[in-house]
């Protein structure tokens, strides 16, 4: 069941609060705690029945193993607990997600002919075992309480974030449950939610799947191996950088939406990253519960700035190593991982030789000097997006090599206009070479400029959705992060006019789901 689908949205979500709120009114706090476990469930459940002896084995497991860990005295034993504990998750993570991959290596490389059936992955493996595997942890350093069982289930299965997250701590969710007011139906908490949803709405089926269709044929093409001309290759890129930025961006919306309609804050997972300066500044806005993760519980571990810049810069590539195999079994995620491995060890470096020469770190109050921090970002992380959306890295190496113009350039017949202002003449005489038109005729471009120029604005200049909705405290974490940037009409207020809006923003949404897609960030 999708966020962006009929039944979700008209039967699941209206059921699922109504019952929620009618038992809570009535005091029964366990029961309405049991009843959103089960919907959860059932939601869960939707995709491959299968499946739900998984996540019950995977909640029982570690919740036994977070009361042992947080009761066990002996600091070897406890030790051992933890060890074990992570190596099963670990273990139930790697079987279904990379056990193929692996014997793909294997036998490539020593010519062998191991079989092993490529496996169905479960949905949001990746995202409950991160999420318990930190309460592992966490149980371990005694930064737990004893939280009944019931709780911890909806702390791991509660549906909103279950599928792709946000990844929740739990001090974040477990104490949430334990307040009595979010029994009780409360109009602000619904329409806040319900404003938040629709705004992740919009974005999942107007403007992702919108510029999906400029995207998708571009890497078709670059895996079977068509030689791309210049522009589709970078009208292809900038396509899916906006479509991934706007479906995983909308889906945690939807989800901080649905959760909020439920009393419930769940944490931030996006800032506005494609208005960074630099990497470092990127990864602190894209996907914040996945950098956090990685930072708490696998680069500090690793030892993080303490020993010294060399090891630092190991810890950022391992680090950066892992979350690219952490999105994917393939070499394409390998390669993602590393370059933004690399892209962090640089720009440290460069803060660090800034700083020594008297400046700041590198931040600069000249608005060209920001200008062109941003734009050289921008194109880094477009670049890294060519690995991360490519099935190969032949498919990758295909589209870079027309993105850099060692297939030449083209023009297509619709930009003649370009050449009645001299443009494509000037650009001749620089030097470039244009062999003549889009020759591939991947998708209709006139339109295509127009909606990945709009959805670009959106992204580049637009208040986000917790700048939109600052006053009332969005999400988990807003408060820790600039909201100053969204004045006046579009700050939302509960007022008859933004109503109107909304309405109208959820009418023509739901009209423009003629086909419901999956989410990207399914497939991690």
């Amino acid at each position: 069941m999708l966020f962006n689908s009929i039944e979700f949205i008209f039967f699941f979500l209206p059921i699922s609060l109504s019952v929620f709120f009618g038992i809570g009114k009535r005091n029964y706090h366990l029961v309405a705690i049991s009843w959103l476990v089960l919907c959860s469930l059932f939601f869960y459940g939707w995709w491959n029945p299968a499946y739900l002896a998984l996540i019950l084995f995977s909640m029982l497991f570690n919740y036994a193993f977070g009361v042992m860990l947080g009761n066990t005295g002996k600091q070897a034993a406890r030790k051992g607990l933890l060890i074990f504990g992570i190596a099963v998750n670990l273990g139930l993570l790697g079987y279904y997600k990379y056990a193929h991959f692996f014997v793909e290596q294997v036998n490539g490389i020593f010519e062998s002919s191991f079989h092993f059936e490529q496996l169905v992955l479960p949905l949001a493996i990746s995202f409950f075992t991160f999420q318990q595997v930190a309460y592992l942890v966490d149980a371990y350093r005694h930064e737990t309480k004893e939280y009944n069982f019931l709780n911890y289930c909806l702390f791991v299965s509660f549906f909103p974030q279950l599928i792709a997250g946000p990844i929740v701590h739990h001090k974040e969710m477990l104490p949430q449950f334990t307040n009595n007011a979010i029994y009780k139906f409360n109009y602000e908490h619904f329409s806040i939610g319900l404003t938040i949803f629709v705004i992740g709405l919009f974005k999942k089926v107007v403007i992702a799947d919108g510029v999906s269709i400029y995207a998708t044929p571009v890497f078709i093409a670059s895996e079977q191996g068509i030689i791309l001309t210049f522009f589709e290759s970078w009208f292809g890129s900038l396509a899916y950088t906006l479509q991934l930025y706007f479906d995983f961006s909308g889906y945690s919306d939807m989800a901080i939406g649905v959760a909020r309609m439920f009393g419930i804050l769940l944490p931030l997972n996006f800032h506005s990253p494609y208005k960074a300066k630099n990497i470092i500044e990127f990864w602190r806005h894209w996907h914040m519960t996945l950098s956090r993760f990685l930072r708490d519980y696998i680069y500090i571990p690793l030892g993080g700035s303490r020993k010294g810049k060399i090891r630092r810069y190991v810890n950022l590539m391992l680090t950066m190593l892992l979350g690219g195999l952490w999105h994917g079994a393939g070499w394409t995620f390998v390669l993602w991982g590393v370059l933004h491995g690399f892209y962090l060890i640089i720009n440290h470096a460069w803060h660090h030789l800034y700083s020594l020469f008297g400046g700041d770190g590198g931040q600069s109050s000249n608005w060209y000097a920001n200008f062109l921090a941003r734009l050289i970002t921008f194109i880094a992380i477009i670049v890294g997006w060519v690995f991360f959306r490519s099935e190969t890295y032949e498919g990758a190496f295909n589209i870079l090599s027309s993105m850099f113009g060692l297939n030449g350039f083209s023009v297509s017949p619709n930009m003649e206009s370009l050449n009645g202002l001299g443009v494509i003449s000037l650009l001749v005489d620089y030097g470039l070479k244009f062999d003549g038109f889009f020759f591939n005729e991947l998708a209709y471009w006139p339109d295509g400029v127009v909606i990945i120029s709009l959805a670009l604005l959106v992204a580049l200049f637009f208040p986000n959705t917790q700048q939109i909705m600052k006053n009332y405290n969005p999400a988990v974490g807003c408060n820790e992060e600039k909201t100053n940037e969204s004045e006046g009409f579009l700050l939302w207020k509960p007022t008859i006019v933004h109503l109107i809006i909304v309405a109208s923003v959820f009418i023509y949404s739901i009209l423009s789901m003629s086909t419901v897609s999956e989410f990207l960030y399914f497939n991690f």
